[in-house]
């Protein structure tokens, strides 16, 4: 197969993430003024895209609060540095099962499911120019923790993102999980020119080995925008990769908290590294407005807060 290196690369900072990583590194930003200046900072390092959770601001756990992605939008659109939001839509769909042998009732501590609009609200109200869409369910990670996203869900909530003029990022985390997005463009519930981000070594979808990562690239059609990223160790090579087979690139926190061993990072210091690999490699890194024309994102304020 013939290398079909990407020449003009963009860049996505995936910001704080919902991963119990707030107690191993000072870096991981909480409140909605840590999160939005990471953000900013890593869009002066060279991120045209940043990817936001958020996190309840003492103790640093995931959360979904409506008040908190307005507070972090509001921040970065009143910044003086351009970039594309990017916020979540993968929270509410969390699902931690009991023992083996009694898996039901489910484990209050951990399990958060929501309905479609209960879990698009903040989107409605933010108006982001992305929100993410992760197209599968999915054993991750922890013992019995399921992402659980059913086909009726993604539906729904594809629609909703589409109506809404937000373009999903559809997060494949399997082969699978592709599938199932193309069915959703064939289906028009997705517009054609879909984004996608490939999603490697997350425990337990696709391993971030070479050939997994292919079989995921070959099965991206050519008419889509691909990204692409591994956790951990892996992030920096990964940037490499994904350059290489032709797409574009994601690093940042929610993903690795290494900057190199035994030296945390911060997100502008990983996406300064991620820039010197791209343009080592020769290609050109891409600022937001120039992302925004190449995927055909809107930029637009959030909606005004009811009185």
């Amino acid at each position: 197969m013939p290398l079909a290196m990407n020449r003009e690369v963009f860049i996505t900072c995936a910001v704080t993430g919902s991963g119990g990583t707030q107690d191993r590194s000072p870096h991981v930003p909480r409140s909605p003024k840590q999160i939005a200046d990471s953000a900013i900072d890593a869009a002066k390092a060279g991120a045209a895209i940043v990817h936001c959770h958020v996190r309840d601001p003492e103790t640093g756990k995931p959360r979904r609060d409506v008040h908190l992605y307005r507070e972090v939008t509001e921040r970065i659109r009143d910044a003086n540095v351009d970039v594309i939001l990017n916020l979540t839509a993968g929270m509410g769909g969390d699902m931690v099962f009991g023992s083996p042998e009694a898996p039901l009732p489910l484990n209050e501590k951990g399990t958060d499911m929501g309905g479609a609009t209960n879990r698009m609200e903040h989107v409605r109200q933010c108006l982001p120019e992305i929100c993410t869409l992760d197209c599968g369910t999915m054993n991750f990670a922890e013992a019995d923790y399921v992402m659980t996203n059913t086909p009726g869900m993604l539906r729904a909530m594809g629609g909703m993102m589409t109506a809404l003029g937000v373009k999903p990022e559809i997060e494949a985390f399997d082969t699978g999980h592709l599938w199932f997005a193309k069915q959703l463009v064939e289906e028009k519930v997705l517009n054609p020119d879909a984004l996608v981000q490939l999603c490697m070594g997350v425990p337990w979808g696709a391993p971030d080995d070479l050939n997994t990562f292919m079989a995921m690239v070959n099965n991206v059609p050519s008419t889509w925008n691909w990204s692409a990223f591994a956790i951990g160790r892996n992030q920096m090579a990964y940037a490499a990769a994904a350059v290489l087979a032709g797409g574009n690139v994601r690093v940042g926190l929610e993903d690795n908290l290494w900057f190199d061993k035994g030296v945390l990072a911060t997100n502008a210091q990983l996406v300064e590294r991620a820039a010197s690999i791209v343009t080592n490699l020769g290609a050109r890194i891409l600022g937001p407005e120039e992302v925004r024309k190449k995927l055909n994102l809107t930029k637009r304020a959030p909606i005004a807060a009811a009185a």
